[in-house]
């Protein structure tokens, strides 16, 4: 199997978007369709799963990739992990890449652990790739990069990401380079280390959407490295600010939307359609926005 990236590259440029629809369900932004009298964890996983797979239905033909948020589904316990499963077998049924969003860190056999647990077919989740937190040091990513590698698969380091409250460490400074530059700097070159044909290698980072001049000097600063832009949509982030995420062909970044796609239907502009109308909808809307911009 090629390297994650290329993968990605390629389905990027066959859908001809940078888009990822994000599978965040919650219960009481779901369709009212899936309610009922009874609101039991079990209830609710049920409610999940079929969201979910109508949701993939839709947009699998139209974006290279979904990123399923892990926390939505531990809420539920084993039901919710369950479910999750079942999305999963069914993106890579429908051919989608998959991006667990999980943001795990750790170090030693506990990182190794989560690593050979969420990454590639050979997994239990068989997570095309991962979102990964770094800040338990350079040698909590080792075992992360290696079993990426391994498996080709992919992963998405914290960089610079989209709350407002991540500032408070990342735009620290320290020996006259601030947090995220320094992360930015150790993903860079874990990706240059490993560059496949497209240019990128095992390591990508998320750099939010909601700081555009951060993202363009990332994306000067980080040349072998894929980006995940959250913020787009729903809070805030706009085509233009997500511009300059991009490479000189158009590659080099993925734009997750969540809220926006997934619960299109209770904006007014789509109250006259049914909630997977609304979905392609808001998804079609989003790609031809994004292709505007970038």
């Amino acid at each position: 199997m090629s390297p994650f990236f290329d993968r990605l590259a390629g389905s990027v440029l066959r859908k001809q978007t940078p888009l990822v629809v994000g599978l965040d369900p919650r219960w009481k932004s779901l369709p009212e369709s899936f309610h009922s009298a009874s609101d039991s964890l079990e209830q609710r996983a049920r409610a999940y799963g079929e969201f979910c797979v109508g949701v993939l239905d839709v947009v699998a033909p139209l974006v290279p990739a979904v990123k399923p948020q892990v926390a939505f589904f531990e809420q539920l316990g084993w039901r919710g992990m369950q479910v999750l499963d079942e999305v999963v077998a069914h993106a890579k049924s429908l051919g989608v890449s998959v991006i667990l969003d999980a943001k795990r860190g750790d170090i030693g056999s506990t990182a190794e652990g989560y690593a050979d647990g969420w990454l590639g077919d050979r997994s239990p989740w068989r997570g095309d790739a991962l979102t990964v937190s770094p800040y338990l040091g350079d040698d909590s990513l080792q075992p992360f990069v290696r079993a990426a590698r391994d498996r080709s698969a992919g992963l998405f380091v914290l960089v610079k990401t989209s709350n407002p409250g991540g500032k408070f460490l990342q735009d620290l400074v320290a020996n006259d380079a601030t947090i995220y530059h320094r992360v930015g700097d150790l993903v860079e070159r874990l990706a240059s280390e490993s560059a496949g044909e497209s240019g990128y290698g095992v390591a990508g980072a998320v750099v939010g959407a909601t700081y555009p001049e951060q993202l363009a000097e990332l994306r000067q600063r980080m040349p072998h490295t894929w980006f995940l832009v959250p913020g787009y949509g729903s809070q805030g982030g706009t085509a233009a600010n997500v511009a300059g995420a991009f490479d000189d062909r158009g590659l080099g970044a993925v734009v997750n939307s969540s809220r926006a796609i997934i619960f299109a239907h209770a904006r007014d502009e789509f109250a006259d359609m049914d909630w997977q109308q609304a979905v392609e909808a808001a998804t079609r809307r989003a790609i031809e926005d994004l292709r505007s911009a970038c």
